[in-house]
């Protein structure tokens, strides 16, 4: 069985003006989400900024969100790290705090050969029992996982279970999924991709789009789960507008906007991240009103 099928978010982190974390409005958040139809959440992700958080901090955001959710949905655990061994701490802290589930980004700077690649996720899939999901990013991590590896370890390591392919190359995801032979859940891990990933047979999507509309990602998923692709590929082409506008800046940057703009105070970026440009959040701010998510 599947971690989820459907829409998870890649939940963003509030913060409070002292950089802290604002966890009055991170409980918010994770309701605003359950309430709106999402499917799981994704905790301690890119988007959530654990790239600057302490370890300790990581883990305290990952056990609030996994309290606070209470198994009303999953709730997958951001572990990743470019050192093999902080990966298998993370998650072996997030699997005794209850996750469903962890994602693991692919080593980034010091990166890794495909048979390294192998050796980081089998180390990390040995130290745990719960379901991996892979995620594979190159333009954020300057390393890529062929499909070859990918199926590899789908297939000789009982708990990695999928991949986030955020590699925006539909051959390549193709061909994964031809030599899978159905051994790989496929999630897209890009908010334009959804229809085309789960055309190849992809389960969902982990989204950025679903922290400010969660509902309307959940129903481009459920149609092509569904099998209505005509009707998908219409709300997919009516939010790539909004999707462009939410990666105009690196992401969270936009996005941590467009929570404002919503009303929740998603708080202040961590460096190096800073506000959104005057012009790009003009866009962003036509773009949410065009979609329908404020007046």
């Amino acid at each position: 069985m599947a971690i989820f099928k459907g829409a998870g978010v890649a939940i963003a982190t509030p913060f409070n003006q002292d950089g802290s974390v604002n966890y009055d409005e991170f409980e918010r958040l994770i309701e605003f989400q359950i309430a709106n139809g999402t499917d799981a959440i994704i905790v301690c992700g890119t988007t959530g900024e654990a790239a600057t958080m302490s370890e300790k901090e990581h883990m305290d955001v990952v056990k609030f969100c996994i309290d606070k959710v209470n198994k009303r949905i999953p709730v997958i655990a951001g572990t990743g790290s470019n050192c093999t061994q902080t990966a298998i701490e993370l998650s072996a802290l997030a699997e005794e705090y209850g996750a469903d589930g962890v994602l693991c980004v692919t080593p980034y700077y010091n990166k890794a050969t495909q048979d390294g690649l192998y050796a980081h996720f089998s180390a990390i899939a040995d130290a745990i029992s719960i379901p991996i999901i892979l995620y594979n990013v190159p333009s954020r991590t300057g390393c890529n996982i062929l499909p070859e590896t990918a199926v590899r370890l789908c297939r000789e390591k009982k708990n990695i279970v999928g991949i986030k392919d955020a590699t925006g190359n539909i051959a390549q995801t193709s061909r994964m999924m031809q030599l899978a032979e159905g051994c790989i859940d496929l999630y897209s891990g890009n908010d334009d991709e959804i229809v085309p990933i789960m055309s190849l047979g992809g389960l969902g999507v982990i989204s950025v789009l679903s922290n400010v509309a969660p509902q309307q990602t959940h129903d481009i998923c459920q149609k092509c789960l569904d099998g209505d692709f005509a009707t998908a590929r219409e709300l997919q082409f009516k939010a790539i507008p909004l999707v462009k506008a939410l990666f105009s800046e690196v992401n969270p940057i936009p996005v941590k906007s467009a929570l404002k703009m919503i009303g929740i105070e998603a708080g202040p970026l961590r460096l190096p991240l800073t506000e959104m440009e005057d012009g790009h959040k003009k866009v962003l701010e036509d773009e949410m009103r065009s979609f329908g998510l404020i007046k």
